[in-house]
């Protein structure tokens, strides 16, 4: 049957089985996929050496607009997995860092992933897990070079 499967499908499949394991662990620390999403943004800026990261960096980073990613800062801030300060170069902007608890998450976040896909793996060879991950860098080295090129929607 899944010869017949639209590749399509095929990827839609993989990403939804991915996103229900991801959301169910997310649900378990109060959070959503937009906040995380949010959070993993932060993070990757902050050990990118960034010395004050502005709301602006965020919204840039994650395609977000300015309302929502208020909203969504404010609930994370409330929730405990980052702080807002006055910046020091600039005292109009807020700076916001994450919090030990928004690290931890990351780990458990990693280790939900790591499990999905080892689920999905489940009875291939590690020759071919190597291969398929192989093939996959290769896809997405084409999306970023005609991403790269002025593509905004990925076709």
């Amino acid at each position: 049957m899944q010869e017949q499967m639209p590749v399509g499908l095929r990827f839609s499949l993989l990403h939804r089985s991915f996103k229900k394991k991801m959301d169910a662990m997310l649900s378990e620390k109060d959070l959503t996929g937009v906040q995380f999403g949010v959070l993993g943004a932060l993070v990757r800026l902050e050990r990118s050496g960034a010395e004050e990261i502005s709301q602006r960096d965020l919204e840039q980073a994650t395609h977000m607009a300015h309302p929502t990613m208020t909203d969504v800062l404010r609930r994370l801030e409330k929730k405990g997995f980052l702080c807002c300060r006055v910046s020091s170069r600039d005292r109009r902007y807020k700076c916001i860092s994450s919090t030990e608890k928004a690290l931890a998450l990351k780990n458990d976040a990693l280790r939900a992933e790591e499990e999905t896909f080892q689920w999905l793996c489940r009875g291939l060879s590690r020759e071919q897990v190597d291969t398929l991950l192989e093939i996959t860098d290769h896809m997405l080295a084409n999306l970023m070079a005609d991403c790269e090129k002025g593509c905004e929607s990925g076709t």
